[in-house]
């Protein structure tokens, strides 16, 4: 069974720990994570090795990652998404996306969304 009350303290994300959770649906160490996150923001979001590992950590510790191996150096932890960070990271995919679908006509009728107005 899920953690609702550790998923309610989660919600809605910040971009950089959804963007960190987002890259870990497969395993990376973390200048993997780092490349990864920058790719999928299409470069929004850079990630100094400080603020990536210290989210890291509160991330492990909370269990919405979890370490699956070092390397024998112990330079390079690997860490992948658990089910409850999954679980987050689909909740606040669900939450974006209504936003968009529940606002976007609002955009679209006014002409907010053309190249004239800059966005």
């Amino acid at each position: 069974m899920l953690n609702e009350k550790l998923i309610k303290k989660y919600l809605p994300l910040t971009q950089t720990t959804y963007y960190i959770l987002i890259s870990l649906t497969s395993p990376l160490h973390g200048y993997g994570i780092m490349q990864k996150v920058e790719e999928l923001s299409a470069g929004e979001v850079s990630l100094g090795p400080g603020t990536l590992y210290g989210a890291l950590g509160k991330l492990e510790k909370d269990g919405l990652i979890k370490k699956i191996s070092e390397e024998e150096n112990e330079r390079r932890k690997s860490y992948i998404l658990t089910e409850i960070g999954m679980e987050i990271s689909r909740r606040e995919f669900e939450r974006l996306k209504t936003l968009v679908t529940r606002t976007e006509h609002i955009f679209a009728s006014e002409g907010y969304m053309n190249e004239e107005k800059g966005i």
